[in-house]
């Protein structure tokens, strides 16, 4: 069986190293790639990101990528599509705002917008910010990525900004920092997003990966 040739989408400002070689690891073939006939060529697409949504969703428009990841993104959503994943920044640009950049339009494939983190929690506490390091999960959903999850794992992430989708049933994952509950994966059909990285979190991190690769 030959490798799966993942299309790993590069807008300038992605964590692409890390991805590629956790795919690599797990026996898929990735590739980097700004070229949307590679990406309809793929077996699956990742959306990876790092850095503020004005200015990835400015890059996807620039390099011409708008449209091909919006199309690829929904059509996995309805399930028909190839496996899309989208990691942290690629979690949010899945959305159609983010009070980071006010007016900014993202992908608008999960109804729902991106928020920022209060400055203090619920109790009054000074809250830092980005949410920095491991934080544990729990599980909102049943699904393909998370189905070997009981609750209480630990991911790794790093974000100053989180998703809240419209739809309940789009949260997969949730975590909470602060006393705000967000959601820490988002899913639907064959399109998933994690606010954490799973490249970064060790060997579950891996097994997710892994679990995304086998719908391929």
């Amino acid at each position: 069986m030959s490798p799966k040739r993942v299309a790993v989408i590069d807008y300038g400002m992605g964590n692409l190293r890390s991805v590629c070689a956790a795919l690599s690891r797990l026996g898929a073939e990735p590739a980097v790639t700004a070229d949307p006939a590679e990406l309809a060529r793929a077996d699956a697409l990742v959306l990876p990101g790092v850095g503020a949504f004005g200015d990835a969703a400015g890059a996807l428009s620039s390099r011409g990528l708008t449209g091909a990841v919006r199309c690829a993104a929904a059509a996995a959503a309805d399930g028909a599509g190839r496996p899309f994943l989208g990691i942290c920044l690629g979690l949010q640009l899945l959305f159609r705002a983010s009070e980071e950049a006010p007016g900014v339009e993202g992908l608008g494939v999960l109804p729902g917008a991106v928020r920022r983190f209060p400055e203090r929690s619920p109790d009054g506490a000074g809250l830092k910010v980005p949410h920095m390091g491991w934080n544990e999960v729990t599980v909102a959903s049943a699904g393909a990525l998370t189905a070997g999850l009981s609750g209480g794992e630990r991911f790794y992430f790093v974000h100053s900004f989180y998703a809240a989708p419209e739809r309940p049933g789009d949260i997969a994952l949730a975590c909470e920092y602060g006393g705000v509950r967000f959601a820490a994966m988002a899913a639907r059909g064959r399109l998933f997003a994690t606010q954490f990285h799973p490249e970064k979190s060790q060997a579950r991190g891996l097994a997710m990966l892994g679990e995304f690769l086998k719908l391929v």
